[in-house]
């Protein structure tokens, strides 16, 4: 299936996404619908464990598949790809993982979502300093940002590749490329570009994302790279049967970890979540993320020039397309955005309401590849 396929087959788009036939679903940035192939992979599996044992009917062979799906689709190794789950776990695993002395700092952005952000302020109780960057449009972090606020005594910067509100994309790899430079690790919270955007982990040391919104999978069903070099450094905070050594389930007198990204998942795995996981990622590489990214810069140039029109104002609205995502936050004077995104519910349409620190407002719509422009014309006809 293509996704040109996809969009000019209408029976084939209702068959692949049930949600298509009775919502206009654009809230992607936060949790989605699956699609049909991806819930079937989990109703096929859990019909499995309903007549043998629930590790039998989930083989190694298809852990191992969904680990090496996930390596390509990030550009990486399958030794550097753990199966987790949520990217709080995945994000509080590397923070505190690592050995920082009193002397060092890290550099977060304080607006990020929480997930990206209190697993590092923690670090403040062992006495590392936690730098907040300074920056003056929401979300909008420019590799000169970053590299005028770290110094010497910087050991790690943590950031979102797509911020959840304003919809702007970071330079990953001109910023990786620098932070490499200048020996300071570079974490990524990826879960708004995973399986939306080109996602390359060439410059970056750690990322973590769930499956549950632009990869379409299931909730708990997430990824951590750790690049090969650094699993020595990045000790896993949790022990347990399947990350350290203990043959015939024997518990052994040393500590002996697995030799990839293995170690960081401690016990048993979360199967049906795999079961969706592998279903989701075959999808966006037999779609192709590239593929992906342009359908929804595509449909973004479609529905910021008429949201404007409507008297909408978008947030970072004129961004470069290497930065633009696929959430675009609006505001309008004089609207009760709460009545209207009810509204919008009443009528088939889900969107999301979001506030940034200052208590602004936005209607935040996230549209999927798989929306139609009949649909988004739908919508700001609405508007």
């Amino acid at each position: 299936m293509t996704l040109a396929e996809l969009l000019a087959d209408e029976d084939l788009r209702r068959k692949e996404f049930p949600v298509v036939a009775d919502q206009i679903y654009l809230a992607h940035a936060g949790v989605c619908p699956l699609p049909e192939r991806v819930a079937a992979a989990v109703q096929r599996y859990a019909g499995h464990c309903a007549r043998e044992d629930q590790e039998h009917a989930f083989p190694e062979a298809t852990i191992a598949r969904t680990r090496q799906l996930a390596a390509s689709l990030l550009g990486a190794r399958p030794g550097e790809i753990a199966l987790v789950g949520p990217t709080s776990l995945a994000l509080s695993l590397i923070a505190s993982g690592l050995r920082f002395r009193k002397t060092d700092n890290i550099v977060i952005y304080f607006e990020d979502y929480p997930s990206n952000v209190y697993p590092w302020m923690a670090l403040a109780g062992s006495g590392v300093e936690v730098r907040l960057l300074n920056i003056r449009e929401l979300g909008r972090i420019r590799p000169v940002d970053v590299l005028g606020q770290v110094d010497e005594q910087t050991r790690l910067v943590a950031l979102a590749s797509c911020h959840f509100i304003s919809g702007y994309r970071i330079e990953v790899e001109a910023i990786g490329a620098e932070l490499r430079k200048r020996n300071i690790l570079f974490c990524l919270d990826a879960i708004q570009t995973l399986g939306a955007f080109p996602t390359p982990v060439g410059h970056v040391d750690f990322l973590a994302a769930d499956s549950h919104k632009w990869l379409l999978g299931p909730c708990g069903a997430g990824i951590l790279y750790v690049r090969e070099e650094l699993q020595d450094r990045l000790r896993p905070p949790l022990y347990g049967w399947h990350n350290v050594r203990c043959p015939d389930f024997v518990a052994q007198e040393q500590i002996v970890l697995r030799a990839d990204a293995r170690r960081y998942e401690a016990g048993t795995f979360n199967l049906l979540g795999l079961a969706g996981l592998h279903a989701a990622l075959e999808l966006t590489l037999e779609l192709g993320v590239g593929n992906i990214a342009k359908e929804l810069l595509r449909k973004r140039s479609l529905l910021v020039p008429e949201l404007r029109a409507k008297g909408w104002s978008v947030l970072q609205a004129d961004s470069a397309e290497s930065n633009a995502g696929a959430i675009l936050s609006c505001t309008r004077d004089g609207t009760d955005l709460a009545a209207l995104h009810a509204t919008l519910r009443k009528e088939g349409i889900v969107a999301s309401l979001r506030a940034d620190r200052g208590g602004n407002h936005y209607l935040r719509l996230s549209p999927h590849y798989y929306n139609t422009d009949a649909e988004l014309r739908r919508v700001i006809e609405l508007l």
